[in-house]
């Protein structure tokens, strides 16, 4: 590998790192609002509700589950570089603690500050989101997850994306009837973000410059393209 490539990738892995930090804190952001998770997170955070495990650590072992079933899912299709999903897993994971424990003051009180809380998580994690798919190095285990369903089933990502978030919203809602008898974790705030939060994202990639500029690390000089890695 030349050194302009190498330089090149490290420059790609730091933004994408900068974009799971900012992913981390506007899920902290989108949860201390009281209004309900995100999708993505919705049964992480209902069994951090419910055992004595942090919402970082049940995130791990969500985002563990999902690197396994994409391996069963994709069987020798999956590579062996997407087990750096397991690394990227551990931060992300740490990130989400550290988030809410800097947000740990956040306590919004009224609708108002509930809703404001909540717009801002949401254009963090859109931000975020944006900012880690833009270098092209390995992905989060909720989005590889939703690639390799995406591959098997030969349906557009899109569509598979929001089958995925809809799957996981009702097996929340499962999960905290049998534990609580009731809705905890989820809300309005679950909604709202499911529909947001991939607006904001496009908005991002239209209007950012510096996203365009993240992106354009991913190719050589040429123009060709270097493989995700």
């Amino acid at each position: 590998m030349s050194e302009g490539r190498s330089r090149r990738l490290a420059e790609r892995y730091l933004w994408f790192a900068l974009g799971v930090a900012v992913n981390s804190f506007g899920i902290a952001l989108i949860t201390k609002a009281n209004l309900g998770t995100s999708p993505i997170s919705s049964v992480p955070y209902v069994l951090d509700l419910a055992t004595p495990l942090t919402f970082g650590e049940t995130t791990f072992l969500a985002n563990t589950l999902y690197v396994a079933l994409q391996a069963a899912l994709l069987r020798r299709d999956f590579k062996p570089v997407q087990l750096l999903q397991l690394v990227v897993n551990l931060a992300f994971s740490a990130l989400i603690d550290v988030s809410m424990g800097l947000l740990s003051w956040l306590d919004p009180q009224g609708l108002p500050a509930c809703l404001a809380s909540l717009l801002a998580g949401c254009c963090a994690l859109g931000f975020g989101v944006a900012l880690e798919v833009a270098p092209n190095v390995v992905v989060v285990p909720g989005e590889g997850m939703v690639r390799a369903i995406s591959a098997v089933t030969r349906r557009p990502f899109g569509r598979c994306k929001v089958a995925f978030d809809v799957s996981l919203v009702a097996l929340a809602c499962a999960t905290s009837f049998a534990l609580f008898g009731g809705l905890e974790g989820l809300g309005a705030g679950t909604v709202v973000s499911a529909l947001l939060v991939g607006r904001v994202c496009g908005l991002c990639n239209r209007r950012l410059p510096l996203l365009a500029r993240v992106a354009a690390l991913s190719r050589d000089p040429s123009g060709a393209p270097d493989e995700m890695v």
